[in-house]
């Protein structure tokens, strides 16, 4: 009967603390969905010189933005990325051109 408690009590406890951190916004959400383009765009948004990538840190949000939706509707041409901006929403893709535009 103890143990069923105990368990009982460790469960609900558990299940609080689930309910408090979902209600809460992640911190780190735009930088996890910004390490995505790292593999093209560099660590951080800055990219290795001489790539041919386009270097992200520091660029305008509206800029970026505007690139990421003329991918998304095919009005700029690419090879990955009108696919890559497809599988964010639009909050998500804020929340990225936010963080990089952020980033000197």
């Amino acid at each position: 009967m103890k143990l069923l408690r105990w368990t009982t009590a460790v469960c609900l406890l558990g299940a609080g603390g689930i309910a408090q951190a979902a209600g809460q916004p992640d911190p780190n959400l735009a930088r996890n969905l910004a390490a995505t383009c790292a593999n093209c765009h560099g660590t951080d948004g800055r990219a290795v010189p001489g790539s041919g990538n386009e270097a992200l840190a520091g660029t305008d949000k509206d800029k970026l933005m505007q690139k990421l939706r003329d991918f998304r509707s095919g009005a700029k041409p690419a090879t990955i990325m009108h696919q890559i901006s497809k599988g964010y929403t639009e909050a998500q893709l804020e929340l990225i051109a936010a963080y990089f535009a952020a980033r000197k």
